[in-house]
């Protein structure tokens, strides 16, 4: 990865309820993130895992509650920071190369110097000489990367991945893998849903499990990592 030039950043969730008519996605969910921990939510499809990510992501408003970005020292920041939100879907163009995509997003952020920072990230993900191919032409792994170039983009201190290996080969996993410890070891604070043990949740600091909207274990509180993985994934 680049050098960073970001400000350390946790995350604070009070009390958050997401509700679909009488249907509860999310249900009091409370947390607090810590500046640059490494977090895998874990849980069975429908317990909560994307919609607390989109929420992160300021994609979707929680019902009730809060959610407040900090500083380095626990402070809350008056200005939410940006955050790279790598989705289930890829939701990159096919119709663009993996350059234009690249600059399409960079352009509607307003990145300095848009054609350089592009050239920069996709080297980084592998992708520099296949820049000029169209997205449709590439694997599920190598959309994936560049799903992740674009949520580079701007130098967020927070990445939200929502089952980022889905679709990926042991080779693609393996190269994801290497760029979550990156990215953790470059100090950003990583969110990650994740379905059982694999060589990603290795990279946890902490794992946290969802069932039915509401956290029910979490290894801060003396919960075992693996036993909330291997639930996740039963």
């Amino acid at each position: 990865m680049t050098p960073a030039s970001f400000s350390p950043t946790g995350i604070r969730f009070e009390n958050i309820d997401k509700r679909y008519g009488g249907l509860y996605a999310l249900r009091r969910v409370s947390l607090e993130v810590p500046a640059g921990e490494c977090v895998a939510f874990a849980g069975r499809n429908g317990s909560g895992k994307t919609t607390l990510l989109r929420i992160a992501a300021r994609l979707a408003r929680p019902s009730s509650g809060t959610v407040n970005f900090l500083n380095g020292s626990g402070e809350k920041l008056a200005t939410p920071p940006p955050a790279g939100f790598v989705a289930h879907a890829t939701m990159v163009y096919d119709e663009l190369t993996a350059e234009e995509n690249m600059l399409l997003f960079a352009r509607l952020q307003g990145i300095a110097k848009p054609t350089a920072r592009a050239e920069t990230l996709l080297a980084e993900v592998g992708l520099l000489e296949r820049r000029n191919s169209l997205v449709r032409t590439f694997s599920r792994g190598m959309r994936q990367r560049v799903a992740i170039a674009r949520a580079l983009l701007n130098e967020p201190a927070v990445i939200l991945l929502d089952e980022p290996t889905t679709g990926l080969d042991p080779q693609g996993t393996s190269w994801f893998a290497q760029t979550v410890r990156q990215l953790r070891d470059s100090g950003r604070t990583v969110l990650m849903s994740l379905h059982g043990e694999s060589e990603v949740s290795t990279l946890a600091t902490r794992a946290i499990r969802l069932d039915a909207g509401a956290v029910v274990a979490d290894t801060r509180t003396g919960a075992n990592f693996r036993s909330i993985l291997a639930f996740a994934n039963a």
